[in-house]
C-alpha cells in the first residue's frame, strides 16, 4: 500500500483558508444546479421538491465522507482519480476506469450548465422554443469559456471570483423576494398535491444529485491550503449545508410563489417565467442574470480543472498522448477535447438525458470513493459502519435512478447504457499492457 509520507509534494504556498475553500466548493456546485433541477423535481413531486433537495443533500454528505477521508490520508490534489490509482497501485484497468468515468462525469456538467445557461439567455426571446437555437447558443457559451480559459489562467480566475461572488448575492436577493410574495402556504400545497409516494422522492433526489457535484474541487487545492487534516472536511461539509440551504429556500420560495403548471410548463427556464409575474420585468432579468452567472462560473471552473484532470491521466498513457501538450503551461488540447465532446452531448440529448447521465456518473464514481475508503478504512481512520451505511446510500440512489429509467425512460437507458459501454471499453483499451 501507498504511504503518503513517502510521497512528494510541490512546496505548498498555504494561501487558502476555509473561507476561501467553502467559495471554491460553492463555485462548482451552485452552478446553476437549482436553475436546472426545480422544474424537472415540480413536474415529478410538487410540493415535496424542497424535501427532496435536503435529501440530497445527505446523500451528498455521504459521498463527501469517503472523498474526505480519502483527502486528507493521501494529500493528493489529483483527487477521485489519485485516490483509487493509489488504493489500488496493482490494478490499471480500474484507474483508467475511474478516470474516463470522472472526466466524462464533468463533460456532462459542461452539458448541463451550457444547456441550461442557453435555456436562460434565450428565455425572453421568440426563439425560446427552438431546441436547436438553445444547443447552439449552448456551443457558443462552451466556445467563449473555452477562449477565456487558453487566454489567461490569471484573467480566468479574476473573471471567476467575481462570478461566483455575484450569483451568491442575486440568489440571496431571489430567496428573500420570492419568498416574500408567495402566494399560497405549504399546508395548502400538501392538500391539493395527492399522494406522493417516498420512492418517487428519492428518485428525484437521485436524478437530481449531480446538482451537488463540485465539493470535490476543495481537494485539488490540497498544496494550496492550510492543514488539510482540518480544513477539507471543514469545508467541504460547510459547503455542502450552504448549498442545500440555498438550495431548500430558493425552491420553497419558488413553489409558495410560481403556480407549479408555470414551472412545469417552462422546465428549462421555470424561475425566469414565473419571477415576471411577482417582480415584473426586473425580476426576470435578475433571474437570468443569476442563472447566467451561475452557469458561467461553473462552466469556466469545471474547464480549468477537467482540462488539468485530463492532462494528468494522460500522462499516465490512458488517455490519448496529444492531451498531454500544453501552450504556456495551459492544457489547450485537453480544453478543446473537453468543449468539443460537451457540445456533442448536448446535440445527443434533453436537459433530462443530460441530468440523469451526470447524475448517474457522479454515483457510481461515489460509490468507487467510498469502495476504495472501506478497504482501506484502518488508514484512514474511517468508521466501518459509516462507511458501510453510505456505500448503501448510494447505491440505493444508483438503482433508484435505473429504476426509474427503466420504467419510464427505456430508449433513454440503453442511450446512458450504450455510453457507458463506450467509456468501459475505452478505459480498458488505453489500460492494456500497463504494467502496475
Amino acid at each position: 500500500m501507498n504511504n503518503p509520507n513517502n510521497s512528494i509534494h510541490r512546496k505548498r504556498n498555504k494561501t487558502l483558508g476555509v473561507p476561501e475553500l467553502i467559495a471554491i466548493a460553492l463555485g462548482g456546485m451552485v452552478g446553476g444546479g437549482i436553475f436546472t433541477i426545480l422544474g424537472i423535481s415540480v413536474s415529478m413531486i410538487g410540493v415535496y421538491t424542497p424535501l427532496a433537495i435536503v435529501i440530497g443533500g445527505m446523500m451528498a454528505s455521504l459521498a463527501a465522507y469517503s472523498y474526505i477521508k480519502l483527502g486528507v490520508y493521501y494529500k493528493d490534489e489529483g483527487a477521485t482519480y489519485s485516490f483509487y490509482k493509489r488504493t489500488f497501485p496493482n490494478s490499471p484497468f480500474a484507474a483508467s476506469l475511474i478516470g474516463w468515468w470522472v472526466v466524462f462525469g464533468y463533460i456532462s456538467t459542461l452539458a448541463l450548465y451550457a444547456y441550461t445557461f442557453a435555456s436562460y439567455a434565450i428565455s425572453g426571446f421568440a426563439i425560446a422554443d427552438s431546441e436547436w437555437v438553445r444547443k447552439l447558443v449552448a456551443g457558443a457559451v462552451i466556445l467563449t469559456f473555452v477562449l477565456i480559459n487558453i487566454w489567461s489562467v490569471k484573467g480566468m480566475g479574476k473573471i471567476e471570483d467575481f462570478m461566483v461572488y455575484a450569483k451568491l448575492v442575486i440568489l440571496a436577493i431571489i430567496s428573500f423576494v420570492l419568498i416574500n410574495n408567495s402566494q399560497t402556504s405549504l399546508p395548502v400545497l400538501l392538500q391539493d398535491n395527492g399522494d406522493t409516494h417516498l420512492i418517487t422522492i428519492l428518485i428525484v433526489s437521485s436524478i437530481t444529485f449531480v446538482a451537488y457535484e463540485g465539493f470535490q474541487l476543495v481537494i485539488h487545492a490540497t498544496n494550496e491550503m492550510e492543514s488539510p487534516e482540518r480544513n477539507i472536511p471543514k469545508a467541504i461539509y460547510s459547503a455542502i449545508f450552504l448549498a442545500t440551504m440555498i438550495y431548500f429556500v430558493i425552491s420553497i420560495g419558488a413553489i409558495l410563489t410560481i403556480p407549479f403548471e408555470d414551472i412545469v410548463q417552462n422546465k428549462e427556464n421555470a424561475l425566469a417565467a414565473g419571477a415576471g409575474n411577482i417582480m415584473g420585468h426586473m425580476g426576470t432579468h435578475l433571474v437570468i442574470l443569476g442563472a447566467l452567472l451561475a452557469t458561467s462560473s461553473a462552466i469556466s471552473g469545471t474547464l480549468f480543472g477537467a482540462s488539468r484532470l485530463m492532462a494528468v491521466i494522460a500522462k499516465d498513457g490512458y488517455f490519448p498522448d496529444y492531451l498531454i501538450k500544453r501552450v504556456n503551461h495551459i492544457p489547450v488540447y485537453a480544453i478543446v477535447s473537453l468543449a468539443t465532446l460537451a457540445f456533442l452531448l448536448v446535440l445527443a440529448g434533453g436537459l433530462q438525458l443530460i441530468l440523469e447521465f451526470g447524475s448517474v456518473t457522479f454515483l457510481l464514481v461515489s460509490l468507487l470513493m467510498a469502495y476504495a475508503n472501506y478497504k482501506i478504512r484502518d488508514l484512514t481512520s474511517s468508521s466501518s459502519v459509516f462507511t458501510i451505511v453510505a456505500f448503501l446510500g448510494l447505491l440505493a440512489g444508483t438503482i433508484s435512478i435505473l429504476y426509474y429509467e427503466f420504467s419510464n425512460q427505456l430508449q433513454q437507458m440503453f442511450f446512458i447504457g450504450g455510453l457507458y459501454i463506450l467509456l468501459t471499453a475505452g478505459s480498458w483499451l488505453y489500460s492494456r499492457g500497463k504494467t502496475p
